[in-house]
């Protein structure tokens, strides 16, 4: 049944979207010279993107849930989709999409990663705004073909005259304190091997907010990592209204003069708890650099910092072994070899599979992002 709905409503947005295209398009020969400005034009963009003045304390399920609800409620060709979607899903992100939007724009999918993504492709390709839901990040390999060999070469083997931008694809990632070796991977640095998408990675509910938005009405497909720990351990005061964030450009979450910290999702959280910690013990000033989008990465904002503190250190919870971190941190060294005043460290999860009963062993903690700090800071 769920196959047939699937069949019979990607059938209807193909109809939906050509009819739209004989509409808004100029008059021209060829199906696809008129899907090409039907897609480039989204729906949203006839609404002002306001930012608003209010915030309400928010934690970051609530914060991706008001995006979703913005999104959808500014693009009419926009959809929601993914395993129990339209059930509010297993972190109740969707919660209340179903029932203010319908099932022809929010529904549940068959257990299946590869047909998710694969739907989202084609939808985008016929003028739909979709964003899929990949219930845990762990789950998103099933779907890696469709992401690197088609969504993200889409554009570029038609010689630009189709394209599958719209598509955004959602995932919980990283530790949640009990998930154990299945339900806690960080993935992010698999995705910024491929050029055609834009892998983003919110490090708190305002950022997250901002973030979503902006990807989702993005010109490419974007990969979208949301830390599932902070979905209700992370309250802060977010903008009630739409606003969007640069995808692209880091935030500097802490100044400092001694030592650039770099990380990115709920990383950062913990770089900022040992930059307090460290200046308070050792007198040690520390600038923490959200990275916010890993691919485009921001990095004259990251070689800028080291410019001035002459040291780097890089931190995320995936393995350290060509974990994206060794990206930053090889870039950094080419731009800032003259100012460096120690060798580039980074504190990262072990090149092991990830564990349940020795997570807090393997997550790069408080007290080793510290001695790490304090081994470049005494070099």
């Amino acid at each position: 049944m769920r196959a047939a709905h699937l069949r019979s409503l990607c059938t209807s947005l193909r109809r939906t979207a050509i009819d739209q295209v004989s509409t808004e398009a100029h008059s021209t020969s060829s199906a696809h010279q008129t899907l090409l400005p039907c897609l480039q034009q989204s729906c949203y963009c006839s609404a002002a993107i306001t930012q608003s003045s209010d915030t309400k304390q928010t934690n970051l399920c609530s914060a991706i849930n008001d995006a979703l609800h913005i999104a959808l409620e500014q693009d009419a060709r926009a959809l929601c989709f993914g395993e129990d979607v339209s059930f509010g899903g297993v972190f109740r992100c969707t919660v209340g999409l179903y029932e203010r939007f319908g099932r022809d724009r929010v529904f549940n999918t068959p257990l299946s990663e590869q047909g998710i993504v694969g739907f989202g492709i084609g939808a985008a390709a016929m003028g739909c705004t979709p964003v899929a839901e990949i219930q845990f990040a762990d789950y998103i390999f099933p779907a890696f073909d469709q992401i690197v060999n088609e969504a993200a070469k889409y554009r570029y083997r038609s010689g630009g005259d189709f394209n599958c931008g719209a598509l955004t694809v959602r995932a919980p990632y990283g530790a949640v304190g009990h998930g154990g070796h299945y339900h806690s991977q960080s993935p992010e640095a698999f995705f910024t091997h491929v050029p055609g998408i834009k892998v983003v990675m919110p490090s708190g509910p305002r950022e997250a907010k901002g973030l979503l938005l902006s990807s989702i009405r993005d010109p490419d497909p974007v990969v979208f990592f949301e830390a599932k720990m902070q979905y209700r351990t992370v309250s802060e005061e977010v903008p009630t209204g739409d606003y969007m964030i640069p995808l692209g450009q880091a935030r500097i979450a802490r100044s400092g003069s001694d030592i650039t910290l770099v990380g990115w999702g709920q990383q950062v959280a913990v770089l900022e708890r040992a930059a307090e910690a460290v200046q308070q013990s050792d007198g040690i000033s520390c600038e923490v650099i959200d990275l916010r989008t890993l691919l485009p990465w921001d990095r004259e904002a990251v070689a800028a910092s080291v410019s001035k503190t002459g040291r780097l250190l890089v931190s995320h919870e995936a393995p350290i072994t060509s974990g994206f971190g060794a990206e930053v941190v090889a870039n950094i060294s080419k731009r800032c070899f003259l100012h460096l005043e120690s060798p580039p460290l980074r504190v990262c999860g072990y090149d092991t599979p990830f564990p349940l009963v020795f997570e807090p062993v393997y997550l790069p903690s408080v007290q080793r992002v510290m001695a790490g700090i304090r081994e470049s800071c005494g070099f």
